[in-house]
Protein backbone atom coordinates (compact mmCIF):
# COMPACT_ATOMS: atom_id res chain seq x y z
CA UNK A 1 0.00 0.00 0.00
CA UNK A 2 1.25 3.59 -0.53
CA UNK A 3 1.48 5.92 1.90
CA UNK A 4 -1.31 8.02 -0.12
CA UNK A 5 -3.75 5.26 0.36
CA UNK A 6 -3.05 4.96 3.95
CA UNK A 7 -3.60 8.82 4.20
CA UNK A 8 -6.85 8.45 2.25
CA UNK A 9 -7.92 5.27 4.26
CA UNK A 10 -7.57 7.22 7.69
CA UNK A 11 -9.21 10.47 6.62
CA UNK A 12 -12.41 8.62 5.02
CA UNK A 13 -12.45 6.54 8.38
CA UNK A 14 -12.41 9.86 10.84
CA UNK A 15 -15.03 11.42 8.32
CA UNK A 16 -17.03 8.18 8.90
CA UNK A 17 -16.43 8.25 12.90
CA UNK A 18 -17.79 11.91 12.50
CA UNK A 19 -20.40 11.26 10.61
CA UNK A 20 -21.99 8.28 13.06
CA UNK A 21 -21.45 9.81 16.41
CA UNK A 22 -23.05 13.02 14.61
CA UNK A 23 -26.03 11.10 13.52
CA UNK A 24 -25.56 9.08 16.81
CA UNK A 25 -25.65 11.82 19.13
CA UNK A 26 -28.92 13.23 17.23
CA UNK A 27 -30.74 10.30 17.52
CA UNK A 28 -29.66 10.10 21.11
CA UNK A 29 -30.93 13.97 21.91
CA UNK A 30 -33.96 13.70 19.86
CA UNK A 31 -35.84 10.56 19.04
CA UNK A 32 -33.98 8.20 21.40
CA UNK A 33 -36.60 6.36 24.00
CA UNK A 34 -33.14 6.46 26.73
CA UNK A 35 -32.46 9.44 29.17
CA UNK A 36 -35.49 10.51 29.79
CA UNK A 37 -38.37 9.06 31.81
CA UNK A 38 -41.30 11.31 32.04
CA UNK A 39 -42.58 12.02 35.62
CA UNK A 40 -45.55 9.30 36.60
CA UNK A 41 -47.95 12.31 38.21
CA UNK A 42 -47.91 14.25 34.55
CA UNK A 43 -51.60 14.63 33.60
CA UNK A 44 -53.26 12.52 30.59
CA UNK A 45 -53.34 14.17 27.18
CA UNK A 46 -56.21 14.37 25.22
CA UNK A 47 -56.03 12.83 21.55
CA UNK A 48 -56.61 17.05 20.37
CA UNK A 49 -55.73 19.06 18.46
CA UNK A 50 -53.90 21.02 20.57
CA UNK A 51 -52.14 24.35 20.37
CA UNK A 52 -48.68 25.14 21.02
CA UNK A 53 -46.93 28.15 21.27
CA UNK A 54 -43.20 27.92 20.52
CA UNK A 55 -40.63 30.79 21.51
CA UNK A 56 -37.34 29.36 20.80
CA UNK A 57 -35.76 26.31 19.10
CA UNK A 58 -38.76 24.64 18.07
CA UNK A 59 -39.70 27.85 15.72
CA UNK A 60 -37.03 26.58 13.11
CA UNK A 61 -38.76 23.86 10.35
CA UNK A 62 -35.65 21.86 10.84
CA UNK A 63 -35.59 20.96 14.64
CA UNK A 64 -38.94 20.12 14.32
CA UNK A 65 -38.69 17.44 11.80
CA UNK A 66 -35.55 16.43 13.73
CA UNK A 67 -37.81 16.36 16.87
CA UNK A 68 -41.14 15.00 15.52
CA UNK A 69 -40.22 13.64 12.03
CA UNK A 70 -42.99 15.54 10.55
CA UNK A 71 -43.55 18.97 8.76
CA UNK A 72 -45.63 21.14 11.08
CA UNK A 73 -46.75 24.57 9.81
CA UNK A 74 -46.84 27.05 11.76
CA UNK A 75 -48.34 30.38 12.21
CA UNK A 76 -47.11 33.77 13.73
CA UNK A 77 -48.55 34.03 17.17
CA UNK A 78 -47.69 36.97 19.83
CA UNK A 79 -48.25 35.90 23.56
CA UNK A 80 -48.87 39.41 26.08
CA UNK A 81 -47.43 40.33 29.21
CA UNK A 82 -44.71 38.09 29.37
CA UNK A 83 -40.89 38.52 28.65
CA UNK A 84 -38.47 35.82 27.09
CA UNK A 85 -35.58 35.66 29.38
CA UNK A 86 -33.03 33.40 27.87
CA UNK A 87 -34.53 30.07 27.64
CA UNK A 88 -37.61 30.87 29.13
CA UNK A 89 -40.57 33.38 29.32
CA UNK A 90 -41.85 34.63 32.61
CA UNK A 91 -45.32 36.65 33.19
CA UNK A 92 -44.09 40.87 32.74
CA UNK A 93 -46.88 43.10 31.92
CA UNK A 94 -46.60 45.30 29.31
CA UNK A 95 -43.97 43.16 27.64
CA UNK A 96 -44.54 40.45 24.61
CA UNK A 97 -43.37 37.70 23.38
CA UNK A 98 -43.25 36.41 19.47
CA UNK A 99 -43.56 33.43 18.57
CA UNK A 100 -44.84 30.42 16.58
CA UNK A 101 -47.88 28.40 16.45
CA UNK A 102 -48.38 25.12 16.24
CA UNK A 103 -51.57 22.75 15.51
CA UNK A 104 -50.78 19.03 17.19
CA UNK A 105 -52.20 15.52 17.87
CA UNK A 106 -50.91 13.37 21.00
CA UNK A 107 -48.54 11.86 19.78
CA UNK A 108 -46.71 14.77 18.44
CA UNK A 109 -47.38 16.69 21.75
CA UNK A 110 -45.40 13.77 23.50
CA UNK A 111 -42.81 14.09 20.91
CA UNK A 112 -42.66 17.51 21.88
CA UNK A 113 -42.59 17.07 25.49
CA UNK A 114 -40.08 14.48 25.60
CA UNK A 115 -37.61 17.05 23.99
CA UNK A 116 -38.65 19.74 26.28
CA UNK A 117 -37.87 17.18 29.17
CA UNK A 118 -41.53 17.77 30.25
CA UNK A 119 -41.15 18.15 34.30
CA UNK A 120 -37.58 17.62 34.18
CA UNK A 121 -36.56 20.48 32.26
CA UNK A 122 -40.50 22.36 31.54
CA UNK A 123 -43.59 22.60 32.46
CA UNK A 124 -46.25 22.88 29.89
CA UNK A 125 -48.74 25.84 30.86
CA UNK A 126 -52.11 26.75 29.16
CA UNK A 127 -51.69 30.23 28.50
CA UNK A 128 -54.00 33.00 26.09
CA UNK A 129 -52.37 34.56 23.44
CA UNK A 130 -53.10 37.96 22.48
CA UNK A 131 -56.39 37.03 20.44
CA UNK A 132 -57.57 35.32 23.05
CA UNK A 133 -57.24 31.49 21.81
CA UNK A 134 -55.82 29.34 24.48
CA UNK A 135 -52.83 27.46 23.56
CA UNK A 136 -49.67 24.98 25.76
CA UNK A 137 -46.51 27.12 26.37
CA UNK A 138 -43.47 24.86 27.84
CA UNK A 139 -41.74 27.02 30.96
CA UNK A 140 -38.27 26.62 32.51
CA UNK A 141 -38.69 24.88 35.67
CA UNK A 142 -37.04 26.71 38.47
CA UNK A 143 -34.99 25.23 40.90
CA UNK A 144 -37.47 25.21 43.54
CA UNK A 145 -39.61 23.19 41.39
Amino acid sequence: MTTRYRMLTRISLIVLLLLCLTVGGAWLVWRSPLGYDPPADLPEVGAGPHQVFVYGTLRSPVVRWLVTTDYLESTPAVLEDYRRDGLDVDTAPGHQVEGELLSVDRETLLELDRYERLGVRYRRVPVKLQDGQQVWLYQRLSDQD
